[in-house]
């Protein structure tokens, strides 16, 4: 967990208020009947989605980006056009839909996440401090050092560390995220839960800096 928190910045929780609920329950209504039919993911690619590195055969939790809706995200807030389809599969290997993820800019400050989404029911989630391999040594990537990661969401955190290694250190991954899981239950402590905060379902985006 302190590795963890090394490479993660979250949005502090405020107390909540009755506007606050309200206003979060029309996110998960909207997103909800928004979605369904994409519950068939034959659905999903058909519309534009398609799945974040296909390559990955056991992702816990599977991304299919619409790229349009993403661009769309970095200026505005449609409850109906997330960034992202989050799909878990069973086990026979089919997929299915437990929800969707929504992004917002870097720059963005709690405030304005807050417009967006209540903070004080969702905690949005930026990922910072990572040491990427050089550019074209993909091979480096499960490199560990005395049983410590050494890139990635649990590598080390610091710009003289990465330096040291011959990484590329970046601040800041990817913008702010979060990820609304309304079919996973109805119980809002796990449709607004942070599980997807450990950084392993998205280590491989970074292969793109």
């Amino acid at each position: 967990m302190t590795a963890i928190a090394a490479h993660m910045e979250v949005t502090p929780r405020r107390k909540a208020t009755t506007a606050d609920s309200a206003r979060a329950n029309e996110v998960v209504t909207d997103l909800r009947s928004a979605i369904a039919k994409y519950r068939d993911v034959r659905a999903a690619e058909a519309d534009g989605f398609r799945i974040f590195a296909p390559q990955l055969k056991n992702q816990p939790v599977y991304h299919f980006t619409r790229n349009l809706w993403a661009l769309e995200n970095q200026f505005t807030f449609n409850a109906s056009r997330p960034t992202s389809l989050l799909y878990r599969k069973d086990a026979q290997g089919s997929f299915i839909l437990v929800g969707a993820m929504f992004t917002a800019p870097k720059r963005y400050s709690a405030g304005d996440l807050d417009k967006r989404i209540p903070t004080s029911v969702a905690q949005w989630h930026k990922h910072i401090n990572w040491c990427l391999p050089p550019r074209r040594a993909d091979e480096r990537w499960l490199e560990t050092r005395n049983g410590r990661a050494v890139f990635g969401p649990l590598g080390v955190a610091t710009r003289d560390e990465c330096n040291a290694v011959g990484g590329r250190f970046v601040k800041e991954v990817f913008g702010w995220m979060v990820h609304v899981n309304v079919f996973a239950s109805d119980d809002p402590s796990v449709i607004w839960g942070e599980t997807q905060m450990r950084g392993d379902e998205i280590i491989n985006r970074s292969r793109e800096h």
